[in-house]
């Protein structure tokens, strides 16, 4: 098993603990991405390699964080329409 849980929270991402992970090709970006990252006082290395493929994944995860979708809530076939006919669901809009 590699996978045990632990029941510990992960690190949140860019933090001294877990620092975001770039590749570049040039010390520019390097420099220019380091600027990004110390503006919005989050942590990061960046390693500066020419011949692997430039990787910012982490910084795109950050500028934009994932948000979770939250369905509305169904209608029951019973319940009144939500278009305000006054009919039932089932008769009105639920055809």
């Amino acid at each position: 098993m590699d996978h045990v849980f632990d029941g510990k929270k992960p690190t949140k991402l860019g933090t001294e603990k877990r620092p975001a992970t770039l590749s570049v090709h040039t010390e520019e970006r390097k420099r220019e991405l380091g600027a990004v990252f110390k503006e919005n006082g989050w942590f990061c290395e960046i390693t500066v390699d020419p011949k692997k493929p430039e990787n910012t994944a982490d910084l795109d995860l950050l500028l934009n964080p994932v948000v979770s979708v939250t369905a509305d809530p169904k209608v029951g076939r019973n319940e009144l329409c939500p278009c305000g006919s006054g009919k039932k669901h089932k008769k009105c809009c639920g055809k």
